[in-house]
């Protein structure tokens, strides 16, 4: 996949960063995410990013433990983080009349939590280490296994009652396929976040592939045709 010649290089990623937690909502290196915001602490979040290097750390609140044990109860308005997230550019903006921002972000690289920062004008920020990802800045060939993996999406599809236009996906290169479907698939928020923890594409599409498979043998997955939107 092509990176854009917008993209900040590694060494001018920025060390602490805004951070918006959003449940259930990837975003992956060469991925693109529309976001509506209406949230005012997250309206001053934008406008503090579109001030300065346009960059935005997508994470997702972490509610269980890997037992699926509720952790303790943080406060409400900062409830605990995952400790990796994906850091977007903001590529694309606007505004509504009625006072909201859209937008789309797109995705850079991922990053660990290193610590987390005072609020600033009510969104969170935190120090990011991109160093575990240097390599999302780069495009390598990818090697996964594309027949078992289009044969394993219209099975869940066809479980989830999802409508594929199946020319459009043939004609998808490799990266683009995996990052695309692990971004809008209706996966579990923590099944998101085993795809955004992968090594590397294999890896991503190999859990995708398992996460699929096992959506398909629950029982009641087939489900008639229906429309599927992202957001």
């Amino acid at each position: 996949m092509t990176r854009s010649p917008f993209d900040p290089i590694f060494d001018d990623l920025p060390a602490e960063i805004p951070v918006f937690p959003l449940s259930g909502v990837l975003l992956l290196p060469g991925g693109h995410l529309p976001l509506n915001i209406f949230e005012p602490r997250y309206l001053a979040m934008i406008d503090s990013a579109l001030k300065s290097n346009r960059i935005i750390g997508m994470v997702q609140p972490c509610a269980e433990d890997s037992s699926n044990t509720p952790l303790q109860c943080p406060p409400p308005d900062r409830p605990t983080l995952y400790g990796v997230g994906c850091a977007g550019r903001i590529n694309a903006f606007s505004e509504t009349d009625d006072g909201r921002y859209l937008l789309t972000l797109a995705g850079v690289i991922r990053f660990e939590i290193t610590s987390e920062l005072d609020l600033e004008k009510g969104f969170r920020r935190v120090t990011a280490d991109y160093s575990r990802f240097r390599n999302d800045l780069s495009s390598g060939a990818a090697n996964i296994d594309r027949d078992h993996l289009l044969e394993t999406v219209r099975g869940y599809f066809s479980s989830q009652g999802i409508r594929g236009d199946w020319e459009a996906i043939g004609q998808t290169e490799d990266e683009h396929l995996v990052t695309s479907l692990a971004m809008i698939c209706p996966f579990a928020a923590s099944e998101k976040q085993l795809l955004l923890e992968a090594g590397t594409l294999q890896e991503r599409a190999e859990t995708m592939t398992k996460i699929m498979e096992m959506a398909i043998h629950q029982p009641g997955a087939d489900k008639s045709s229906s429309g599927f939107s992202t957001h």
